[in-house]
């Protein structure tokens, strides 16, 4: 597997400026190919789209940013900067950056949401977008077994032991050898003053738990977007359930699903079957 090239690009809040890093991986087909942004999930950062990135490299331009207060990027000023407008303000700000008409969108959990903010906006930039295990509605059990799972920062003496620690907490992104857990643990188990913690701002979860018991209800944004739309769900998904997606196939964008049976919350697009269904997806856009 290739390595890609770390960039950053400096954001504006109302509190100043900050950096966010992302991650590039150049086309091997030459200057001239499309653009894919992929933008994970809430606790998550860029390093989780390698395997996907580096398959989609052969014939696109794939970017991977990491959100504000994940991985390399700065942390927050305040905590009540990591919200959804925040950062969706940051990609529009490194759209800007890689200079690009249009791209492809494809966003896990957090990432999906913020595909269909800026998909449902006149005169966006995506052409595709695809959503990984996420929809209009959200399920309250789904957010609150989110709000409690974050934010605690735990430090491990031993890398193996945060990297156990990590697993056990993934277990509903379903079955994963000890060489594809290690794509999603790399990157997120990490050094901190001689112990193992956590690529993360705690921080993030100030302003999600205060939001998590509300009622979530994107259809509008849903309704508004007219692209072709893909929809990968985790059969034992506890956020993105059954009733939504099937809906999210006769309103709006009419997206397509995929299920990927024994995985919850969400499909981490390391498993050969779950790429498989990205890349055809969106070769059909060059066809």
């Amino acid at each position: 597997m290739r390595e890609p090239q770390l960039r950053t690009v400096t954001c504006a809040s109302v509190r100043g400026l900050h950096r966010m890093a992302y991650w590039v991986w150049r086309s091997q087909a030459g200057e001239h190919s499309p653009t894919v942004l992929c933008v994970h999930g809430l606790t998550r950062n860029g390093r989780d789209f390698d395997a996907l990135a580096d398959r989609l490299s052969r014939t696109r331009h794939v970017i991977c940013p990491d959100i504000i207060g994940r991985g390399r990027s700065d942390h927050a000023a305040d905590p009540m900067l990591y919200v959804m407008p925040q950062y969706l303000a940051d990609c529009v700000t490194l759209i800007a950056r890689l200079d690009v008409e249009r791209l492809t969108w494809i966003g896990t959990s957090m990432g999906g949401l913020l595909g269909m903010m800026l998909a449902a906006m006149p005169g966006h930039p995506v052409e595709r977008l695809v959503l990984n295990d996420i929809g209009p509605v959200l399920t309250l059990d789904g957010r609150s077994r989110i709000a409690a799972s974050i934010g605690d920062d735990p430090v491990f003496a031993t890398r193996a032991a945060g990297v156990a620690e990590l697993r056990e907490r993934m277990r509903s992104f379903g079955p994963h050898t000890d060489e594809q857990f290690e794509l999603l643990a790399r990157h997120y188990v990490v050094p901190r003053g001689g112990q193992w913690a956590f690529h993360y701002d705690p921080a993030i979860a100030v302003p999600f738990r205060a939001l998590a018991a509300q009622t979530v209800n994107l259809w509008p944004l849903y309704d508004a977007i007219d692209v072709p739309t893909l929809v990968l769900r985790g059969a034992d998904s506890d956020l993105l359930d059954a009733a939504t997606a099937a809906a999210m196939s006769r309103r709006g964008p009419r997206a397509r699903e995929v299920v990927f049976p024994g995985v919850g919350h969400a499909p981490t697009l390391i498993d050969p079957a779950q790429i498989d269904a990205v890349e055809s997806f969106l070769d059909e856009g060059n066809a």
